[in-house]
């Protein structure tokens, strides 16, 4: 199954233009799930047809699901207290009933991971269009997975598991109790979970799609969107410019949009494979209207992008790890390396990533960012490195 993931600035219309891309491919046969996670059903008020938190057809071969962030997390919290009954009341603690429980911040972003991986390892669809939240709320989502696991392996890493029967006599050798084993099965169930929503955003049949109205606050955005995706190892496959005016227009202050529309699909142009979609001079409900969207197909083209590295030992002594940072400046990018890991930070947007393998037993000798590519130089140590290589 491929699966298209839809974000874009406030505003944009990205809710919109995935309806309109999911009906689209519902035309041509596709087994279709449009999935989003706004409060407001504002899928539902484009598709002329209202959504909610179990999956409605909504035409043939189109289903539309925004699941329910309230029930999900009373269910969650309610059966971590079961598990945690003992030591709740250890500590004297007063259980929680389902009823007084609200999401917390975050609950409905975990809502729709979880909503996401269900639905992509299910055989019922062949394309699953994802309609994102806005873009700086959807680049936290999709790096949630990775530092969800990241915090769960240091703070129970797995092979303290392997002492199980040495808990009791630690604990007391500790004067403080060892975490209890449905702690670990906990923090394993949800390693799994977040391994496999990870699995499904890495996926090659996996793409990104970014929407924007093309304009200065455009250009901002689409800028700072492309260059997180590729912080994570993504590139838009498409990017779609959304409510672009006829190029004739009379009435003069349209004309002046027009112009500035115009300049900024140019600058679009030569870095983005760029689509316009025309404004309809309405706010677009109904199959009609989004019919008449004429959004682009989904590419087959997954939007996972190479960090390679190249073995440059027998000319520089080196090995070299390229990380694409399209639009990186040089001013606004830190290194830092710790341990195996690389703590890569690109003006506000930051990421820890395990270093491959071959570069553990390296050392960092250099970094240089050319023509929007990061490379990193790496020396072997002697002391870890094989003799004779």
């Amino acid at each position: 199954m491929r699966t298209l993931l839809i974000t874009g600035p406030g505003g944009s219309g990205r809710s919109t233009l995935a309806a309109a891309t999911a009906q689209a491919a519902a035309g041509t046969g596709t087994r279709t799930l449009l999935l989003g996670a706004d409060r407001a059903d504002t899928l539902g008020a484009a598709l002329g047809v209202a959504t909610g938190p179990a999956p409605a057809r909504v035409a043939e071969h189109l289903t539309a699901w925004r699941p329910d962030a309230t029930e999900s997390f009373r269910a969650d919290l309610t059966a971590f207290q079961d598990r945690a009954t003992t030591a709740l009341e250890l500590l004297g603690a007063a259980r929680l009933d389902a009823e007084e429980l609200t999401p917390l911040p975050g609950a409905e972003e975990l809502t729709l991971l979880r909503a996401l991986r269900d639905a992509a390892l299910s055989e019922a669809y062949d394309l699953l269009v994802v309609d994102l939240p806005p873009t700086p709320q959807a680049l936290a989502l999709l790096a949630l997975p990775e530092e969800l696991r990241r915090y769960l392996r240091r703070l129970l890493p797995a092979e303290r598991q392997a002492a199980r029967a040495l808990r009791p006599v630690l604990g007391r050798l500790a004067g403080v109790p060892m975490p209890s084993e449905w702690l670990y099965d906990t923090a394993g169930r949800w390693d799994v979970e977040l391994a496999a929503v990870e699995a499904v955003l890495a996926d090659r049949n996996t793409s990104v799609r970014l929407i924007a109205e093309p304009g200065p606050a455009g250009v901002d955005a689409v800028r700072a969107a492309g260059l997180a995706l590729a912080l994570r190892g993504l590139r838009p496959d498409v990017l779609v410019a959304n409510r672009v005016l006829p190029e004739s227009v009379e009435d003069t202050w349209l004309a002046g949009l027009g112009v500035q529309q115009r300049k900024t699909l140019d600058e679009w142009q030569g870095t983005y494979d760029v689509h316009h979609v025309a404004h309809l001079g309405h706010d677009p409900r109904g199959a009609d209207d989004l019919a008449a969207l004429a959004v682009p197909g989904v590419n087959p083209a997954g939007s996972t992008v190479e960090w390679p590295v190249t073995d440059r030992l027998a000319e520089d002594g080196v090995l070299v790890w390229h990380i694409p940072l399209p639009g990186a400046i040089r001013d606004d990018l830190d290194l830092v390396r710790r341990g195996d890991e690389l703590v890569v930070t690109v003006g506000r947007f930051r990421r820890i990533v395990p270093l491959p393998s071959a570069l553990r037993r390296c050392t960092v000798a250099g970094a240089a960012l050319r023509e929007g590519e990061l490379r990193i130089r790496f020396a072997p140590d002697p002391d870890l490195w094989p003799q004779g290589r």
